[in-house]
């Protein structure tokens, strides 16, 4: 390429690249063919006088993001770096919560009703929100223990519904009942019937994944040892609102759900979008599982997750796919 060629071709990218012009008005100015102008500016890239460069934060990981939606299925993931001092066994980054709440932020439209379910990362990622628009918000599990109401789900409705100025209904009453009766008698209380009403009404929905075993279940930490052991041996190796998967993503333990205050699995699988926010080493497995059960459309991890989870064969659920894009609806 000699030096007018060169000088034309860095114009003629410049028009298209930085200015935005088409190649029709490109060709318009330089008494050229459009198809003279493609074949230039083709030639500008392979000699390298121009260089496309696709940036995203630091922390976030566009390629491992697509990654895993194309595999799962999924409408969004995203992944985040895991932290450099993230210990092996720690719960959730920390930083899952904040960068939920972004995608929370593009994914909420007007007039949607929200869910939320127990889970730390929801209570970082509902005390990171900045902004949200007009929305009714509902909790979707009994709180972990009333000593934990005012700083843990229930706050997190309160705290989401003041940011986007719409309607809050917690639920005032524990996850995790000792019997179905105790369970259903307080389902059958004015104001948890009145609140697990709106249920059927979400349209948006972000739930939490717990692995079982001690410090990343709230429903394991919740249980008597003979109840660990006894649903480990029934192939427990995940729960998602006191919903419990084997690694097949396959449902278990419906004597459990029968003691809980929670959203029923078939309720959440007609959510047209249901985000679930879970990282790190330890819940890797337990996330497979519950992305092989087909009740999540969205996921935010972080890289060690999305590693192990991308080392696995193509589990054949896409449940983005199987539901109405909510921005159709």
């Amino acid at each position: 390429m000699g030096p007018a060629e060169m000088v034309q071709a860095a114009a003629m990218a410049r028009r298209f690249y930085l200015e935005g012009k088409s190649k029709i008005q490109i060709a318009e100015e330089f008494g050229v063919s459009r198809f003279k102008v493609a074949r230039v500016l083709e030639s500008a890239l392979e000699r390298d006088l121009v260089r496309i460069e696709i940036r995203v934060p630091a922390e976030l990981d566009a390629e491992r993001s697509d990654a895993l939606r194309a595999r799962y299925g999924l409408r969004h993931a995203v992944v985040v770096e895991s932290p450099a001092d993230q210990e092996s066994d720690a719960p959730d980054p920390e930083n899952l919560g904040a960068v939920a709440a972004g995608l929370l932020g593009e994914l909420v439209t007007e007039g949607d009703v929200l869910g939320l379910a127990w889970g730390r990362s929801i209570i970082t990622m509902a005390n990171a929100l900045d902004h949200l628009p007009p929305c009714t918000v509902v909790q979707l599990t009994g709180v972990y223990d009333a000593g934990t109401a005012d700083g843990g789900s229930v706050e997190a409705v309160r705290r989401t519904a003041a940011v986007c100025g719409g309607e809050a209904h917690p639920l005032y009453a524990p996850m995790v009942l000792p019997d179905p009766a105790t369970a259903a008698a307080l389902r059958a209380q004015s104001g948890i019937a009145a609140a697990m009403g709106y249920f059927d009404k979400v349209t948006v929905a972000v739930v939490g994944i717990g692995s079982w075993a001690p410090g990343v279940s709230t429903v394991y930490d919740a249980l008597s040892e003979a109840e660990r052991k006894h649903y480990a041996e029934l192939g427990v190796a995940a729960e998602m609102s006191s919903h419990l998967f084997d690694a097949e993503g396959r449902s278990v333990g419906r004597d459990l759900r029968d003691r809980c205050i929670t959203v029923d699995a078939d309720r959440l699988r007609r959510v047209p979008e249901v985000v679930a926010i879970a990282g790190g080493i330890r819940k890797a497995e337990a996330v497979g599982a519950v992305l092989r059960s087909g009740l999540v459309t969205s996921l935010v991890t972080d890289t060690a997750a999305a590693d192990h989870l991308l080392g696995h064969q193509q589990p054949g659920i896409r449940p983005a796919l199987d539901r109405a894009d909510p921005g159709t609806a």
